[in-house]
């Protein structure tokens, strides 16, 4: 969480960092292995070198990042959460609560999907 705590200390409101904070330590504890990292002034998890998941902060909502094909390969469990979501985040708003299950599938994919990628983003 080191990594993280100049930008959790961040932002302003403190439900907003609690949140993230939260989702971040759960991500953490699960999938160890992960590597904490800034990059672009954004949160971010890697896995030898390449991007699992990353996060944004707005107003309305904690923004997940886990690539396009990432977004496409769980849309349907996208929907069901009732998230808003376009090819390349997912929006989860600060009024509503965080399907973990959903997090799970993506970071469970793109650990399996670029086990064998040798760069940062999908080519």
């Amino acid at each position: 969480m080191e990594a993280f705590a100049e930008f959790l200390a961040g932002i302003n409101d403190p439900f907003q960092r609690e949140r993230t904070e939260e989702v971040f330590t759960w991500i953490i504890n699960k999938y160890p292995n992960l590597n904490t990292e800034i990059k672009w002034k954004q949160p971010m998890f890697t896995d030898h070198g390449t991007f699992i998941i990353g996060f944004s902060v707005s107003k309305k909502h904690l923004a997940v990042a886990p690539e396009s094909v990432t977004i496409t390969h769980v849309e349907d469990d996208i929907v069901k959460a009732g998230y808003d979501y376009t090819k390349e985040l997912i929006r989860i708003p600060w009024n509503g609560s965080v399907d973990y299950s959903l997090l799970e599938k993506m970071i469970e994919f793109n650990i399996w999907d670029k086990a064998n990628c040798s760069t940062f983003w999908r080519k």
